[in-house]
């Protein structure tokens, strides 16, 4: 267990795949939280995607890895995929709380999901552990967070791409390219990743 006063990042989503819209929040986070670190979060199976599985874990985390290559205040953290399964947050950051004693954790949320907040399991024992962080999207007004849930929303310009728009791209032949790192791009290319994607 570390203990320390650091200030750290949690991003969980299903990265499939990973595109320069995360990578653009990521940078947003890091700057306008003063993160000490960022922690991409790959979900083994989100609770709000049941079924959906366009790539399996392991391709989503290599992506992962290309994307972030060079990034040294960005990790990978591949807990949720290792436990299998349904993912959810409170599992995650009761760990997060038990290795980082004294950290402050800035949980990282599409505006989309604040509406559901309070549905998410052991949501009162969240808005204790977690400062929630509203990624806004292109066009709408972010939800403002309600009593018990707390914290900031990023300030940087909302990101229009999102991983059905790459995955639809891929599965008709159109260019993803300035949509995903080229690394990430080469890839799919390479490894025929989501050509028959939901």
């Amino acid at each position: 267990m570390e203990t320390n006063s650091k200030r750290l990042g949690l991003f969980g989503g299903s990265f499939d795949p990973v595109h320069l819209g995360h990578l653009l929040v990521a940078q947003a986070a890091l700057e306008e939280l003063r993160l000490d670190r960022l922690f991409f979060i790959p979900a083994a199976q989100s609770p709000f995607k049941p079924g959906v599985e366009p790539a399996s874990p392991q391709e989503r985390l290599r992506l992962l890895r290309l994307a972030l290559a060079g990034q040294p205040a960005c990790e990978i953290d591949e807990q949720e995929i290792s436990r299998g399964g349904v993912s959810y947050s409170i599992d995650t950051v009761r760990d997060y709380t038990r290795r980082f004693a004294g950290a402050t954790l800035f949980y990282l949320i599409g505006a989309d999901h604040v509406p559901q907040l309070c549905k998410w399991r052991a949501a009162d024992e969240l808005a204790q552990q977690v400062q929630f962080v509203v990624i806004p999207r292109p066009g709408e007004p972010a939800a403002p967070l309600r009593p018990p849930f707390r914290g900031p929303t990023l300030r940087g310009f909302p990101v229009g791409i999102s991983s059905s728009e790459v995955r639809e791209r891929v599965r008709t032949g159109l260019p993803i390219t300035g949509l995903v790192p080229p690394a990430v791009a080469e890839a799919i290319r390479n490894q025929r990743l989501y050509l028959n994607a939901p």
